[in-house]
């Protein structure tokens, strides 16, 4: 088994690596961890297409003298960035123990999104499992570790996962699942598995519209709001629940069944800040506007009996998941009726997408 050091007589010459790793909207809610970035229920995610970060990773022998850190210069949107310098340094430090050849490079990272940052989308997803795929193409490089195309994934999976627990899923097409279920041979709290082969493929024309209620910084953020989960009094509960709903989610994802699709992933959204408003300290992340949407929605399916359905992350931002067959209906839907809850009426148009891609 290779020991990942690079071979001191024998300079690795220069190069680079891009990676383009697109954001997930999870259906079953991951709220809740233990350990190192281990989930306390499993969630299961459709992977978005248009709202993607690319990652391009440039190496070189380290010149300096090992001073026990990782060397690296960071450029987001071809700025200096030093607070996500910080935390990506934090992240490839904690990765050296087992990946030393870390410690024996320097390295510049060029990052930059697809959508506006602070819009609502979960950048830290498509942006660390960006980084941890340019690590894992870097190793094979370096030491012919990951030819195998399952262990490359599996192992993307892991180091996403601790850089950004829901990192992980963005790393397989259409559809994953985070954390072990009985639900899923092979699933596991360490890295997600793709699940694509397992839905309808009406899921995999699915459009995820979001709504920009706000782009403020959130006032609590997810990592705070993982750890009040440990407090919460509904927390143990919450855990069996989303257990069973992903049981019952998968059964009406394998089955095209629309309705109860639906209904559990909208439960499944309002559960998520009912967690909040039940916290100690509580806080609430949803806003007029985001309540306002969510009445629309019901009113708008009720009418026409579209299968239009509501889900939201940690932020008051609205996601409308729908089969593409509608999309014409929708959007006059949204440009009529929502875009009058949106920051600067803005509207990020997304849909269900093939995973990443190496450029």
């Amino acid at each position: 088994m290779s020991r990942l050091i690079l071979d001191s007589s024998n300079p690795v010459a220069p190069g680079q690596v891009i990676w383009r790793s697109p954001s997930n909207i999870a259906l079953v809610k991951y709220w809740g961890k233990h350990g190192i970035q281990l989930p306390r229920n499993p969630s299961l995610s459709l992977t978005l297409a248009a709202s993607f970060t690319d990652t391009l990773l440039e190496y070189a022998p380290r010149e300096t003298p090992d001073d026990g850190q990782v060397e690296l210069d960071f450029f987001f949107h071809e700025q200096e960035n030093e607070a996500f310098r910080t935390k990506i340094l934090e992240f490839l430090n904690s990765l050296a123990p087992t990946m030393p050849f870390l410690k024996q490079l320097k390295f510049t990272i060029r990052t930059g999104n697809s959508f506006p940052h602070s819009a609502g989308i979960a950048s830290s997803a498509s942006a660390m499992s960006a980084l941890a795929l340019c690590l894992c193409s870097l190793e094979d490089r370096l030491f012919g570790t990951l030819r195998d195309a399952d262990a490359f994934d599996q192992k993307a999976s892991v180091l996403a996962r601790l850089g950004s627990g829901s990192a992980c899923r963005s790393i397989f097409p259409h559809a994953a699942v985070w954390g072990a279920t009985q639900f899923v041979p092979g699933s596991s709290d360490d890295f997600a598995v793709p699940v694509g082969d397992l839905i309808n493929p009406v899921f995999k024309d699915f459009h995820d519209d979001i709504l920009i209620v706000s782009r403020e910084e959130k006032s609590v953020s997810s990592r705070a709001g993982h750890a009040l989960m440990d407090g919460n009094p509904y927390a143990e509960p919450r855990y069996a629940q989303a257990r069973a709903r992903m049981g019952a989610l998968l059964e009406a994802m394998k089955s095209g069944d629309l309705a109860t699709f639906g209904k559990i992933v909208e439960d499944e959204a309002l559960t998520l800040h009912a967690l909040m408003m039940c916290s100690n300290p509580s806080y609430t992340l949803m806003r007029p506007d985001s309540l306002a949407i969510i009445e629309k929605v019901r009113q708008y399916r009720a009418d026409t009996g579209n299968p239009v359905y509501f889900t939201l992350d940690a932020g008051p931002n609205v996601h409308l998941i729908y089969p593409g067959d509608i999309i014409t209906d929708v959007r006059k839907f949204i440009d009529d009726h929502l875009l009058e809850h949106c920051e600067d009426n803005y509207v990020q148009q997304d849909w269900v997408g093939e995973g990443p891609e190496e450029k």
